[in-house]
């Protein structure tokens, strides 16, 4: 039985642990989770892909072990920052809330995972697979340290998986692609006093820039996400002021829908800087698919219906912001995020979530584990 006490006591005691992120160093959270764990009688891994980058995995075995379900919460936080009316590690209660750094992102989640297996050992429960449980390492900088070489080094191979990072009980079952990447425009130098011997690479990006927030793209609407956006995020360029900028750089961050294809807007990318100047180079920082789950899987019909056992209205929604559940589909897994944080505070000063969603999310996700079939 979920134990609603014992749950906010764990959930004070994750945020009391710190792993911000950066500096990124998850081996204290990742003892005190193992420790949990073995306290349950379950056997634990800790993997690092760099020392102190700790990720704790650890299986529950099944009746049918041909088949295993991932769920994974992360360890790490962003930075606590300031603005705080209380100390962001001391997890101070308040009108059924719990106030801390990681309430909703990510140890609120990961409390009610670890207290979902607590109340299954507890009750004996026999899942018809086997539960893989995994808290990961550097979500917060992009999970090279974490998921993705869990995945890539098939360390984990679930058959699906349900990522615990998301607020309300909502389910997230598509999201936008990114790309981030670096304009680098070559100009030519000269004397601020006769600009017209030179060529000024400030205004050839700002030129750039402009065109690009008018792009028509081509795509398909979503009813879960809102239309492809360009930012333009990072802008350097030039030496003095009365010198004409010879170089300027900016980065730029894409978010395109499913059904789209980075190919295509590079492409359009390479049309626009081409046409105001002549000496450029674009630099690839990061690329990530955009995902989609059709809403008839069993892992989006299994989660609407606990959600529901609960007496709650399940909402389907998509993701503006990359989240981890990409990474799923490089290697064929279905994947959903969930969870059950304060929608709004992630990632701000005095961060909190609700006592009653966590509660309530615990309840959700054991009668979920329980009642899943492949």
């Amino acid at each position: 039985m979920v134990d609603k006490k014992r749950l906010i006591t764990l959930t004070q005691k994750l945020i009391a642990i710190d792993s911000q992120n950066p500096p990124g160093d998850e081996s204290a959270i990742a003892a005190f989770v193992d420790r949990y764990l073995k306290d349950m009688g379950l056997s634990v891994k800790i993997y690092e892909f760099k020392k102190k980058r700790s990720n704790v995995i650890s299986i529950l075995k099944g009746k049918d072990r041909r088949h295993s379900l991932l769920i994974t919460p992360h360890l790490d936080t962003v930075p606590a920052g300031s603005g705080w009316k209380s100390a962001p590690l001391k997890a101070k209660i308040k009108n059924n809330r719990i106030y801390g750094l990681g309430a909703t992102d990510c140890k609120g989640n990961l409390a009610v995972a670890l207290e979902a297996i607590n109340s299954l050992r507890q009750e004996g429960a026999a899942l018809n697979y086997n539960l893989i449980f995994a808290a990961t390492a550097d979500e917060e900088s992009g999970s090279g340290l974490g998921l993705i070489p869990l995945l890539k080094k098939r360390i984990l191979k679930p058959d699906a998986a349900v990522v615990l990072d998301s607020d309300d009980s909502r389910i997230v079952v598509t999201q936008k692609g990114l790309i981030h990447l670096k304009v680098k425009i070559q100009g030519k130098r000269a004397h601020g006093a006769y600009p017209w011997l030179g060529v000024n690479a400030i205004e050839q990006a700002a030129k750039i820039i402009t065109e690009l927030k008018n792009i028509k793209y081509h795509y398909s609407k979503n009813r879960y996400l809102k239309p492809p956006t360009v930012n333009t995020g990072t802008i350097r360029g030039g030496d003095k002021v009365n010198v004409v900028a010879d170089w300027c750089e900016f980065e730029l961050d894409f978010r395109f829908l499913p059904g789209m294809h980075t190919a295509d807007i590079l492409k359009e990318l390479r049309r626009i800087v081409a046409k105001y100047s002549t000496k450029f180079r674009i630099e690839i920082e990061g690329v990530q698919q955009p995902y989609f789950i059709e809403t008839a899987h069993p892992l989006v019909a299994g989660l609407k219906r606990s959600i529901r056992n609960l007496n709650v209205n399940p909402q389907i929604e998509g993701s503006e912001g990359a989240t981890v559940i990409t990474f799923f589909q490089e290697l064929d897994i279905p994947a959903v995020a969930t969870g059950f944080g304060a929608s709004g505070t992630a990632h701000s000063a005095n961060e909190f979530v609700r006592i009653d969603n966590l509660y309530r999310g615990a309840l959700i996700l054991e009668d979920f584990l329980k009642t899943y079939k492949f």
